[in-house]
């Protein structure tokens, strides 16, 4: 991250207002960079970008170089000529606006955007460069097969289409063009949309921070093209070990993701390609870069396949800094939370990048505690609560009496050490509170939740982790959120403490 002290928001882009059942790169996405510069705000975090598939997480992406097509926006396309109203207002997309309804996604959204590609000059010379690019190939076949196959996981495809060749894929383009060209398709508008979003963000002074899952989702472009060379397998074939993490303060059985675990052998012999080029990838499209879970790069938690959670794995070598080494000038932040051990504090030495520290883990009764405000140095990036996280308000109500008090005691010592005023008269001061003392730290830079800075509870959860749900990834924000008033006040918070 740059030196200058500075402070932004966390809200993904599904999150944001609109009428069409999910968070788009319209107009709402616009008008919330407005508000993020009136309220001094410096950087909009946003989760992956990637497109979702079962359990719509997007940390289990269907391919990790492609783009979700649900965030396309529509009215856009009306004004362009490739949709008429009619086509997709009158569709009954949520029947409750704070949630996203991701089966009326997938059942309209690809229909639609078919509607517009059937419109669409396929003669025009950015589209014909963007299709000889090549570049979402792999994904537009994926995904061509996958329709045909009523969008079951490639595991349960037709033999014929189950086991990767060159010829299928050849043979896929060739009789299916206009399938493959349309799934190109949905990447060239959205980084039409992205563009403008990006540079009306870069324009007022906001850098965009994205987030780069750790690892691929088993039902994957890169397991079924690439996994003889990319991932561990058993001798037909198959994951034997499965990646996830052991119990910790977000499960007590821990959590048992199932992403296939990486040939780190077969990496390393090449150079850490497919790793270079996807950090390079992903800084075309961000200014900012967090890094999930990056604690696995040292030592990774492993766990047999079929075993019906997280509480029994082993820990194996990653590849550590080795990784990173010759990639340089690219603001990276390292998710470093999980259990961390002396290799991953060496790691995290060696490699420079800000790591993260979450308050919520701070009111403990420990003064050592390392998520405590005045344990910060500079070289982190703060946060009340992350995406896994329960809203700053819920976790408060949630504390039993001597919890509660704990955390009291700590949240008043804190305010004296850094001369932070302290209110503690209801959760929501409290939480008020707490937004000041990260402000004050010494970290150079803090990040909010939305659902924190709007002091909204549990209700307003993003994610339950190891968990499939629809109250997962769902949650949206009303217009009505981003006011005037919220924005005055944070942006006189981010002045007094010098983060503008």
């Amino acid at each position: 991250m740059a030196a200058q002290r500075k402070a932004g928001i966390l809200l993904h882009v599904s999150a944001l207002p609109g009428k069409y059942g999910i968070g788009t790169l319209g107009k709402h996405a616009f008008e919330f960079i407005d508000w993020l510069k009136a309220a001094g705000m410096r950087i909009w975090q946003m989760l992956p970008l990637l497109p979702t598939g079962y359990g719509d997480s997007p940390y289990q992406a269907i391919a990790n170089n492609a783009l979700n097509y649900y965030f396309i926006d529509f009215d856009l396309l009306q004004e362009d000529g490739l949709l008429l109203a009619d086509e997709y207002e009158n569709i009954e997309w949520c029947r409750d606006e704070r949630r996203v309804d991701y089966e009326k996604q997938f059942l309209y959204k690809t229909e639609i955007l078919k509607k517009a590609f059937n419109r669409f000059d396929k003669t025009a010379e950015d589209w014909k460069a963007f299709c000889e690019n090549g570049r979402y190939m792999d994904f537009a076949v994926f995904m061509t097969i996958k329709s045909k196959q009523g969008y079951r996981a490639f595991t349960e495809w037709e033999d014929k289409y189950r086991i990767y060749s060159d010829e299928l894929f050849k043979a896929t383009v060739e009789e299916n063009r206009c399938d493959v060209e349309f799934w190109q398709f949905t990447q060239y508008l959205f980084l039409k949309q992205w563009k403008a979003v990006k540079e009306y963000a870069n324009s007022n002074g906001i850098k965009i921070m994205g987030d780069m899952p750790i690892y691929v989702s088993a039902d994957s472009v890169e397991m079924w093209k690439y996994k003889h060379e990319l991932f561990l397998l058993d001798e037909d074939g198959n994951c034997s070990l499965v990646a996830g993490v052991p119990p910790d303060a977000f499960s007590d059985d821990g959590q048992l993701w199932g992403n296939p675990i990486y040939n780190w052998d077969y990496m390393k012999a090449n150079g850490y390609k497919w790793w270079k080029d996807r950090i390079d990838y992903a800084f075309e499209l961000f200014d900012t870069v967090r890094i999930d879970h990056f604690r696995g790069f040292d030592r990774f938690y492993a766990i047999e396949s079929g075993e019906k959670t997280a509480k029994y794995g082993k820990w194996m070598d990653g590849p550590s800094a080795e990784l990173f080494k010759d990639i340089k000038g690219y603001d990276i932040v390292a998710e470093d939370l999980g259990v961390i051990d002396d290799g991953v504090i060496q790691m995290m030495k060696k490699v420079g990048y800000p790591g993260m520290k979450v308050v919520e883990f701070a009111f403990d009764g420990n003064p050592q505690n390392e998520h405590k405000p005045t344990n910060f140095t500079e070289n982190y990036v703060a946060y009340t609560g992350t995406h896994d996280n329960q809203p700053l308000l819920g976790y408060i109500k949630s504390l039993n009496e001597e919890w509660r008090s704990r955390f009291d005691k700590d949240l008043s010592a804190q305010c004296r050490a850094l001369g932070v005023r302290c209110n503690r008269n209801t959760a929501e001061a409290e939480c008020k509170t707490v937004i000041r003392l990260i402000t004050a730290s010494e970290a150079k830079t803090c990040i909010f939740p939305m659902q924190d800075i709007l002091v909204l509870g549990d209700y307003a959860r993003m994610n339950f982790p190891s968990t499939v749900s629809v109250e997962n990834w769902s949650f949206r924000f009303k217009k009505e959120d981003f006011n005037r008033r919220t924005a005055v006040w944070l942006n006189n918070l981010t002045k007094k403490y010098g983060r503008q």
